[in-house]
């Protein structure tokens, strides 16, 4: 029955260094940037894996100290907050954030560009038509934004100064 219940008398050591693990990592996730939670990039997605494992590992393994694990916790948001203020760089931003990609120009896919963002023309075509779009005739420019979202320009669209912006930023791509 041990296999099932285990020490049932570390299951108090269990919960309170689950419940310290937890309110550190609000805490420090408190004091994070805004966008660490409402856009997710690559060192993003990198800390909440690891803030996972560390929570976790804390308050399930036996010889892991609350202590040890808050260190490597705290250290973590430490990185991470270093990281996203490194990341604010223009020279130092392609470590951390990929290039804006046009995937759609003038109704036509660019597939080398969907090729190298993984996304299939069945993305696309769902993508349009949340977007209420019957064709992809009417689809100026489709753009792949460096955190992963996608910003629809419809040819009757005039042209803007964040428009131009983008597509001046974007990745081997002509008008």
């Amino acid at each position: 029955m041990d296999w099932l219940i285990g020490n049932w008398q570390d299951l108090g050591t269990v919960a309170g260094k689950a419940a310290l693990m937890y309110v550190i990592a609000t805490l420090g996730l408190r004091g994070s940037h805004r966008r660490t939670l409402a856009q997710w990039r690559i060192l993003d997605f990198v800390t909440a894996a690891a803030i996972g494992a560390i929570v976790g590992r804390t308050a399930i393994a036996s010889p892991q100290s609350f202590i040890t694990g808050a260190v490597a916790l705290v250290s973590l948001l430490v990185v991470h907050r270093l990281a996203s203020t490194v990341r604010l760089s223009e020279a130092l931003r392609p470590l951390f954030d990929h290039r804006i990609r046009v995937l759609v120009q003038d109704g036509k896919l660019r597939r080398g560009q969907l090729l190298r963002c993984g996304i299939s023309d069945d993305d696309i075509s769902t993508h349009l038509r949340q977007q209420g779009v019957g064709e992809r005739d009417e689809v100026k420019y489709l753009i792949y934004e460096a955190a992963g979202q996608l910003t629809l320009v419809l040819r009757d669209t005039p042209s803007t100064p964040l428009i131009t912006s983008a597509l001046d930023q974007s990745v081997d791509f002509q008008r």
